[in-house]
């Protein structure tokens, strides 16, 4: 199977059309190629992912956990 490169590396503000176009050359592969995204921004891995996409084009995004307020997890005590 021959393995088609994007560099993604170009690109600082994807929107929607560029997941569009992004989608479409992974259509345009389903004869035998396969898509590899090289350099891409974590920005443009967000956008795939909320696009839903993260699986077809077969990207991992990663995630940062949220900063916890108390990080021992203890709950403050208050009156209702």
């Amino acid at each position: 199977m021959r393995t088609v490169c994007l560099d993604c590396g170009p690109i600082d503000e994807p929107t929607a059309a560029t997941i569009e176009q992004i989608a479409r050359l992974k259509l345009a592969g389903r004869s035998g190629c396969q898509l590899e995204l090289r350099n891409a921004k974590p920005s443009l891995l967000e956008l795939i992912d909320f696009a839903g996409l993260a699986e077809v084009l077969r990207v991992e995004v990663q995630r940062q956990s949220k900063k916890r307020k108390d990080p021992l997890g203890v709950e403050e005590k208050g009156e209702l």
